[in-house]
């Protein structure tokens, strides 16, 4: 029931779209994009990722924000402070949302909400994915003619560019 939530949190809400985002939306290409590169990964580079566990948390990876609300960007990374005040209050929602399944069931969703170490590459594929995303709906918005998406395209492109991954330059090109 709360994972249907998603289709009611709009994303970019501080800048004027041509075409609106939700979270549901978004977390399905994050997951698509997700396994995508975990699969060129492993084809291209010789990797032996789990490509379907890269898009399970793609699609898991902002559920927390049904809780929280999409909190933009600019105030979730403002300082130091603020993204460590953020994670606490992700990690809180996470737990509410773990709490709320049977003990049987826990276990399954726990690397999807909670990231261990052991996933870390993999959570590391579904944040470039993450800003894949995003930069595809810049890339949307503007040819459409809204201009207001031409600074997010540029950190956002630069951002992808300085994870210096070699799958995601693959996909890229």
């Amino acid at each position: 029931a709360l994972y249907s939530r998603m289709k009611y949190i709009n994303r970019w809400a501080l800048m004027r779209n041509t075409s609106e985002e939700n979270l549901s939306q978004h977390s399905c290409d994050v997951a698509a994009i997700a396994h995508c590169l975990a699969t060129i990964k492993n084809v291209r580079f010789g990797a032996s990722l789990n490509a379907e566990k890269a898009a399970f948390f793609g699609l898991y990876h902002d559920m927390p924000e049904i809780i929280t609300g999409d909190m933009p960007t600019l105030v979730k990374y403002f300082n130091e402070e603020m993204r460590n005040q953020f994670a606490l209050v992700e990690r809180n929602a996470s737990d509410y949302l773990l709490d709320m399944l049977p003990d049987d069931l826990r276990p399954y969703y726990e690397n999807a909400l909670l990231p261990s170490e052991e996933d870390a590459y993999l959570w590391k594929i579904v944040k470039a994915a993450d800003k894949i995303s995003a930069l595809i709906k810049c890339i949307e918005e503007e040819k459409a003619g809204n201009r207001e998406f031409r600074r997010a395209y540029e950190t956002t492109l630069e951002s992808i560019n300085k994870m210096n991954m070699e799958e995601v330059t693959s996909f890229m090109a």
